[in-house]
């Protein structure tokens, strides 16, 4: 045994660091042929940074249903990981741990993903090879990892559609589609901070993968105990096809017809908009489309630059005020009427818009989905794409945490509501099964027709998906991409602002009139932040308390139901068994609603909260009636909250 694997047992038997941290870091150091591995770990044991090196291995990343997120710069970034210097003040190496996204673990994820996707194109009785699309963000690393995923796949025998510069997560899940690609990577961390990155998984549906495939593909993962292997002979391997305009603009063709009034755009052209990628990948395709489409907009020059430091925000988060500032400032400057942000991989979208006072305010994500699921509900009928006739085929679907709202404007629309488990993979598996409801000599072509003709298909055969979204900032409005959309959800805002404009109201003025109409709504999330590995423990203890001793009163109100999503078996509107997950839903005496569970991309637990109130049958709110309800709901969301901490602090003892 080495000097350096001797100090580590005995950190771990002295309790300085988990028994297995030490574990992984052996193993790390027996199977590795990386210099920069040992130095890494020489250095942190040096320094008696136990913390540290706790942080960094005390599991293996885990290659979880949705690919793999970690830090790509750990909380102490050592001399030989930092290097030589790099643009962007980047390090020249990424994290070194089993618990980070670098070299070892991409190459462990796409050796599993690839042996999957090879045994799965097998079984189909394809010729040929099969072919993963490869995208990512601008952050630290993307296109290094993106490289070497492409890598991979090619001397194991796949090719590799590899974007030729950052791309969109909503765009990689149309390319998959568009190639007939067997599967698709993202490398992205979407809105977190800039030392994490992420290994985005989809599968030939373009949808982010899901059972049975998750589990199957996690064998493989799991199965894989190195980064090195063997590559086929030269005759067997794939090839690496660069994409770049003409995927662009085949799926510009279909954004452009999601507007369901063009004329209206053309026609109110007085509304000007704002729109930053917070120096993601969102203006590739969001600028060209807002000109395309006819609007008038400017943009946020610093923020345009691609840059994984993202240093004109504290977070690149579109939820947050803060990183609207910039454009707000420019809205205010220019007189503008909207606000749209798009996070670094821009599947999420957040807006700013002007009140009825003029002064510009945020939209929560449920408020921004509530005004496109009403806006694209009542154009659906007043076009006559859909009719009392054949409501029913129309489907709105959002996830059990998402505002009852939208419920509720597709009950008086005679639509269909499904919920599902938070993810938008849920989301876009839906989608997959109402393509596959259309027969099956009319699907063979379903990916390459117009979107008139799907949605004719759909209504005729299926089911006509006319809004989804959840409460986390991402929506979509058609099915020709299975996530989250910011490049959708910027053209759909911005139609519903038009509209607005058009009938002498702001978005906020809409808003107030359907909270008239259908009842006002307030939801709030928070969440506990618990980072590394005593802040996975502190998440777990919490999880089991809530699930082996649900709380019987809160804020004053009696619990009158408790749902436990991992325990029992639940299923959605359309009789289909939801998938088991830690999450309780709470009910309350006065209606209020809580749910809580551990976030899958990020080390925190969260916390849903929700009240309404409605007016009574076939009356609606006056304005003055409307204020003071605004008030008396907000004040009982507070108050819950504040129970709910003391709740978690009490529960953490």
């Amino acid at each position: 045994m080495s000097e350096l694997t001797t100090t580590i047992a005995a950190a771990a038997a002295a309790g300085k660091i988990l028994e297995s941290s030490a574990q992984n870091i052996q193993a790390l150091l027996s199977k590795s042929t990386s210099p920069l591995d040992q130095a890494v770990i020489q250095e942190l044991v040096d320094t008696e940074n136990w913390k540290e090196l706790d942080n960094r291995f005390f599991r293996t990343l885990a290659f979880g249903t949705g690919g793999l997120r970690g830090k790509t710069i750990g909380a102490t970034l050592t001399k030989a990981e930092a290097g030589s210097p790099q643009p962007l003040d980047r390090p020249e190496f990424p994290c070194v741990g089993t618990n980070a996204m670098n070299y070892y673990n991409i190459s462990r994820a796409t050796q599993g993903l690839v042996a999957y996707v090879k045994e799965h194109f097998a079984r189909s009785g394809r010729e040929g090879k099969p072919s993963i699309c490869i995208s990512h963000d601008t952050r630290y690393f993307s296109r290094e990892f993106a490289e070497l995923a492409a890598k991979v796949m090619v001397e194991n025998g796949v090719d590799a559609y590899l974007f030729e510069g950052p791309r969109s997560t909503p765009e990689l899940s149309f390319a998959v589609r568009y190639t007939n690609s067997q599967a698709g990577i993202n490398i992205t961390a979407s809105h977190n901070p800039p030392q994490y990155n992420g290994y985005k998984v989809y599968f030939e549906d373009g949808c982010q993968v899901t059972e049975p495939h998750a589990s199957a593909i996690i064998d493989k993962v799991n199965a894989v105990e190195s980064d090195n292997y063997a590559p086929v002979p030269a005759a067997e391997q794939g090839k690496v096809i660069p994409m770049g305009e003409e995927v662009d603009e085949a799926y510009m063709a279909r954004l452009e017809k999601l507007p369901l009034n063009p004329e209206l755009i053309r026609k109110e052209n007085s509304l000007k908009v704002v729109y930053t990628p917070l120096h993601g990948v969102g203006g590739v395709i969001i600028k060209p489309m807002l000109q395309r489409l006819g609007f008038q907009f400017l943009t946020v020059e610093s923020q345009e630059v691609p840059d994984g430091r993202f240093p004109t925000v504290k977070s690149p988060n579109p939820e947050n005020a803060e990183a609207l500032s910039l454009a707000v400032k420019l809205a205010e400057e220019t007189g503008s009427d909207l606000v749209i942000a798009t996070d670094p991989d821009d599947d999420r979208m957040g807006i700013a818009v002007r009140n009825d006072e003029g002064k510009m305010v945020l939209l929560t994500g449920n408020q921004i989905g509530s005004l496109m699921a009403w806006y694209r509900a009542s154009q659906h009928f007043a076009l006559g794409i859909l009719t009392k006739e054949n409501a029913s085929r129309g489907v709105i679907i959002k996830t059990f945490v998402t505002t009852d709202l939208q419920k509720a404007i597709a009950e008086k629309f005679g639509l269909r509501t499904v919920e599902t488990l938070t993810g938008f993979k849920y989301i876009g598996e839906k989608l997959g099964k109402y393509e596959e409801q259309i027969p099956a000599e009319l699907r063979q072509e379903y990916r390459q027709l117009s979107e008139d003709a799907t949605r004719d298909l759909r209504i005729k055969y299926s089911s006509l998906y006319v809004f989804g979204g959840e409460e986390s900032y991402g929506y979509s409005g058609s099915d020709f991409v299975r996530d989250k959309d910011g490049n959708s959800a910027a053209v759909m805002i911005a139609e519903v602002a038009a509209y607005a404009k058009s009938q002498g109201l702001t978005l906020v003025g809409l808003l107030d009139n359907i909270y008239r109409e259908y009842g006002y709504y307030l939801e709030r999330g928070e969440s506990l932040t618990m980072e590394g590995a005593e802040g996975a423990a502190q998440i777990k203890k919490l999880v089991d308390s809530y699930a082996a001793n649900p709380p019987t009163t809160l804020d004053g109100a009696a619990v009158v139901s408790v749902q436990n999503f991992a325990t029992e078996e639940i299923y959605d509107s359309e009789g289909v068994r939801i998938p088991a997950e830690a999450m309780l839903m709470i009910t309350l005496a006065d209606n209020r609603r809580i749910a809580v569970r551990p976030s899958g991309t990020e080390p925190k637990i969260k916390y849903y909260m929700f009240a309404a109130q409605k007016p009574a049958e076939g009356q609606t709110f006056t304005a003055e009636e409307l204020a003071a309800i605004k008030t008396k709901v907000a004040a009982s969301i507070q108050s819950l909250w504040e129970t709910l901490k003391a709740d978690a602090d009490a529960r953490l003892k």
